[in-house]
């Protein structure tokens, strides 16, 4: 199902696209008039504690006060500045204040603001501003019955602006998926970034290579030794808290028959956006193939600039653009790289991303969330200033139809770029597993030391479609929902690297695109596996976890430079 991965998510660090379930508790009657969201049940009215004295504002059933009212009025404000400078704003205040902020908030920027059963702050001083907040979301469905809205969650703030401000992190170049993380555990390589520890040739030898399995380190047993000791080893092999650690790993790679030994010393690293750029020469043609990991931090701009470049100058007549572990990031670096794909010819004068919110979804009209016009993004012609210079021109490709290699991984801004390209006209066909299905984001908000995630956009393309909630959906899947585009559906291939023509997925697209058919036995059923920065965790005692990937790397990011 395409949103398994994200409620994976919710054991996750909290730093997740995550579906949180209600905060409990009672509320209030649904407005006179209204109706509750499917699902949903009107609580009783609520009042005060008895025999206490109502300090704080009144609560009344459908009435909201602006957010601006209570904005900043916080139980225990903060003083002096953050991280990045900036005062706080807070204001001495009460819990009561910063739930009704919230009530207040969600009324005027959550998208579906009118499914929300409207439950009173009072019912949940108790329980706290997160657990009010988790009630404030729909309990509607998609088609094929998941959550409409998956991805709804809060984090501090001093967590959210450390990870905006991330210098580079410890680890070896790697990164893993964890397919089991309980016993029996199964840990694997997906694939290394060039000039990094882990891709250090050694004795003729990769030191990690993809589909590699991880069976001990630092002597413990991964898959079975269940032990506390072996839990806090394993984790600190798989995710160094500073650089210069050294860790053995015994692999056992893939088709081989015995394991051998790996000692890989972590390092501070940024993960490099474009992990592989390449031309494969065919009988019909060269063909581009460019694995793009992110859509952030900044230097994704530069580096996917470059990617096209290079193609560009080597004169591809296709395009086979593996996101298939690509969660998202800068909404304009993916209208950058759509228009390069795309070309002038097919995208001047049209709209990548029209925002839908809660009250408008065209440009005659302001957002809710900044009071600004609700201009449509376009196709981006040239540089934003991220790490290409504004104005700069960007190459293109020109080309009607692209391959996109994909999984559960494939999420937000990745879509966002099938669904724009499909927006003008674009071929897009697919290759792999069902997307993720995140037409939607949102704007941080801080409030009080909390940071908050609600749902308050939509992205719809140039002909107006953005319902994609079920994912789009290789159109020999035997899924009967989401979006159905050209392609096959096929299994991620372990056995062999990324870029090979030989790869499962890559060697689909390849065989599509000169006869337009599967590999025989597709569909299979494709196996979830949840990326290790979701970190599924069914027994914590004995389980193996892995930091959250930054939220920067999985939204709908809005930023340009300012």
């Amino acid at each position: 199902m395409p949103k398994t991965s994200q409620l994976a998510l919710i054991a996750a660090a909290g730093l997740v696209l995550a579906a949180c379930s209600g905060g409990g508790g009672s509320g209030s009657p649904t407005p006179p008039g209204a109706t509750s969201p499917p699902g949903a049940t009107s609580p009783p009215a609520s009042s005060p504690p008895a025999g206490s004295t109502p300090t704080g504002p009144t609560f009344t059933a459908g009435v909201f006060e602006a957010a601006s009212t209570f904005v900043n009025q916080c139980e225990n404000p903060r003083s002096g500045v953050d991280i990045e400078g900036n005062a706080f704003p807070d204001d001495p205040g009460s819990l009561i204040e910063e739930l009704f902020w919230l009530r207040s908030w969600t009324d005027e920027t959550y998208l579906w603001n009118d499914e929300i059963v409207d439950r009173s702050p009072y019912d949940f001083e108790s329980q706290g501003r997160v657990a009010y907040f988790d009630s404030l979301r729909t309990t509607a469905t998609t088609p094929s019955g998941e959550d409409k809205d998956d991805f709804h969650f809060s984090q501090s703030t001093e967590e959210f602006l450390e990870q905006r401000n991330a210098a580079p992190t410890a680890s070896y170049g790697a990164r893993f998926e964890i397919v089991s993380g309980s016993v029996p555990r199964e840990v694997r390589v997906v694939y290394t970034d060039p000039g990094t520890p882990a891709s250090a040739i050694v004795s003729g030898l990769r030191q990690f290579v993809r589909g590699a399995s991880i069976v001990t380190i630092d002597g413990f047993d991964l898959v079975n030794d269940g032990s506390s000791a072996a839990v806090d080893a394993l984790n600190a092999g798989l995710f160094p808290a500073t650089s210069g650690e050294t860790h053995i790993f015994e692999v056992l790679d893939p088709g081989a028959s015995s394991t051998r030994t790996v000692t890989l010393v972590s390092a501070d690293l940024a993960s490099e956006p474009v992990n592989q750029v390449s031309t494969i020469n065919t009988p019909t043609g060269d063909v581009g193939y460019i694995h793009f990991t992110t859509f952030s931090p900044f230097s994704s701009e530069e580096a996917i600039v470059d990617a096209v470049q290079q193609l560009d100058t080597q004169g591809v007549s296709d395009l086979v653009l593996d996101l298939r572990y690509n969660g998202g990031g800068l909404l304009a670096v993916a209208s950058q790289l759509s228009y390069m794909i795309a070309g002038n010819a097919n995208t001047n004068g049209r709209t990548f991303e029209q925002l839908r919110f809660n009250n408008c979804d065209n440009p005659s009209c302001v957002d809710p969330i900044f009071g600004s016009p609700n201009n449509p993004i376009p196709f981006y012609t040239t540089g934003q200033g991220f790490t290409v210079n504004n104005g700069t021109p960007l190459p293109t490709l020109n080309l009607n139809r692209v391959f996109i290699l994909s999984t559960e991984g494939t999420c937000s801004a990745s879509e966002a770029v099938i669904n724009g390209l499909r927006g003008v006209n674009v071929e897009v066909v697919l290759i792999g597993g069902i997307t993720c299905g995140k037409p939607f984001g949102f704007f941080p908000t801080d409030n009080c030391g909390e940071t908050y995630y609600t749902i308050q956009f939509q992205g719809l393309n140039d002909q107006g479609f953005g319902d994609f909630e079920d994912g789009f959906v290789p159109m020999n899947s035997n899924f009967n929902f989401g979006v159905r585009v050209p392609g096959c559906e096929v299994a991620d291939d372990f056995t062999q690297p990324l870029g090979d023509p030989n790869e499962g997925l890559l060697a689909a697209a390849l065989q599509y695109r000169v006869d337009g058919s599967c590999p025989v036995g597709s569909p299979t059923s494709v196996a979830v596996v949840p990326e290790t920065s979701f970190g599924i965790i069914r027994d914590p005692s004995t389980a193996i976890s892995a930091p959250a990937r930054s939220i920067f790397e999985t939204n709908r990011d809005m930023r340009l430079p300012e």
